[in-house]
């Protein structure tokens, strides 16, 4: 049994209006550790049914004073959170290490992160502002524009990172005085169900902040189509996102999705080789590779291929993989068996397609026992239409293409259905412009890769999704832009 004060025998329970309470179906299922496949807890299985409640508490939660409250009351709540978090941080950067398999050395870095997070919009809180416009009606008119919270807003967040994910929800809605029902995926909704309880502890009234975990098919599909959602946001895959852009027509909400990636990372043949080779591991094997936006497509310049490659490789096989516990693990496990196995089969496709395993392509078990560990894999003699790089794996395998000058290497990075992230190396300045405003996503590092900050926009392009994340227009997507006329004569 692992000693965590947030598990128990009893079930976790769904949280709605303030209350924990059991599914309608009754049903429970199983949270796993990916470290070794031991069951966790139990949970409550919600559907249909919780999310119809959840909405209803959430639609007159609105309807409240809550919707009133003053922009510095905001502030001062989104502050007592914070000072909630903190004072809980340590169980809660455990719990999503247990729950999602990500290393404890990687999640106990997150307090400085969700640290910035809550304090931006804690700012932002206090900084939405209308505009007066000028117009050239006959008479004596005045239009200008005042800002209002948008409504209820559903939230479906994906396995590979909850802790953080959630907050892209949670901050904006106390910030504008929207509510929420948030929906984690079965794989990881521990750290989700203890933010509800941090919630409450710090004062955010019953219903602002709802969250009821189940599947997607079902509490997943029910929310995306439900007609009391003004707004619905998902991240997870390309696939779901069409499907969850379909539903909304049920009431035009207002959407944004998250989605896939098979992100271009691009080496030149001008660069430090051992930081860059560092630095190209690490977009993808950061995470167990389970980021969206990981740099899964490495482009090398062919005169300094086969070194880098090998580079990359041996830095793959320096990274220690254990137990998410372990203080000195750098890649945990997989974060279920269904991903694990899914990794796997993509080790065979390359074979078959005629590419090389440099590094990795195994399953670990062994001295790990049960759980759910790959090797971090680098793929060499790939070419950019083999199936290796055209679908997103997400695990940490790299799959290593050749190019000649950056004409090419800007075609090839472009050829893909995703446009989410893209990197690019090289000491030439000039270059380095120009490759970063030709690559056709929505982010892109130069001599870096995955770098993020709540002040700065997180947005995708093509079928990686639209919307923003962070930044000074994340805000506006949970606030009616809404115009005045008033006569003055």
């Amino acid at each position: 049994m692992i000693d965590h004060p947030f598990l128990g025998n009893a079930p976790k329970q769904l949280f709605i209006g303030g209350q924990w309470r059991d599914a309608a179906s009754g049903e429970t299922f199983d949270c796993i550790n990916p470290s070794d496949a031991s069951v966790l807890v139990k949970v409550a299985r919600g559907g249909a049914a919780d999310i119809d409640a959840a909405v209803a508490v959430a639609r007159t939660a609105f309807d409240s004073a809550w919707r009133d409250w003053k922009p510095l009351d905001r502030q001062s709540l989104l502050l007592a959170v914070l000072a909630r978090i903190e004072a809980r941080f340590d169980d809660l950067a455990r719990l999503e290490t247990l729950d999602m398999g990500a290393p404890i050395a990687r999640t106990s870095t997150f307090r400085r992160w969700i640290r910035q997070t809550f304090q931006y919009y804690a700012a932002q809180a206090l900084s939405t502002r209308g505009d007066v416009m000028s117009n050239s009606v006959p008479g004596d008119f005045m239009s200008y524009s005042l800002k209002v919270p948008l409504g209820v807003v559903g939230a479906i967040i994906p396995w590979n990172g909850p802790l953080i994910t959630q907050l892209w929800s949670i901050c904006p809605v106390l910030a504008t005085g929207c509510t929420l029902v948030l929906k984690p995926a079965e794989e990881a909704p521990l750290s989700a169900l203890m933010m509800a309880e941090i919630l409450q502890e710090a004062g955010v009234p019953d219903g602002v902040v709802n969250v009821v975990p189940g599947p997607g098919a079902t509490a997943g599909a029910a929310l995306a189509a439900h007609t009391g959602i003004d707004k619905i946001t998902f991240t997870g895959s390309t696939a779901t996102g069409r499907k969850i852009i379909e539903a909304s027509a049920s009431n035009i909400k207002r959407v944004s999705v998250e989605l896939g990636g098979k992100s271009p990372d691009i080496v030149f043949d001008d660069v430090d080789l051992e930081a860059a080779a560092r630095g190209a591991a690490m977009a993808c094997f950061n995470n167990t590779g389970q980021i969206c936006y990981a740099g899964t497509r490495l482009f090398v310049q062919r005169g300094i291929y086969d070194r880098f490659v090998e580079a990359v490789a041996e830095v793959g096989r320096s990274l220690r993989v254990g137990h998410s516990l372990d203080p000195d693990t750098q890649v945990g496990p997989l974060a279920s068996r269904a991903q694990l196995d899914k990794v796997e089969s993509y080790f065979d496709v390359a074979r078959a397609d005629g590419a090389r395993i440099v590094s990795g392509g195994e399953r670990l078990q062994g001295a790990l026992g049960t759980g759910f560990f790959v090797t971090p894999t680098v793929i060499a003699n790939a070419h950019n239409d083999m199936r290796i790089a055209r679908e997103e794996i997400f695990g940490p395998v790299v799959t290593a293409i050749p190019f000649d000058d950056e004409s090419e290497v800007v075609k090839l990075a472009n050829d893909t259905v995703y446009g989410l992230g893209g990197g690019v190396w090289s000491r030439d300045v000039g270059r380095v412009h120009r490759v970063a405003r030709d690559l056709r996503c929505g982010m892109t590092w130069a001599n870096c890769y995955g770098v993020t900050d709540p002040g700065v926009t997180f947005t995708g392009a093509k079928q990686s999704g639209y919307g923003n994340k962070g930044g000074p227009w994340h805000l506006d997507e949970y606030l009616l832009n809404k115009t005045v006329w008033l006569n003055l004569a």
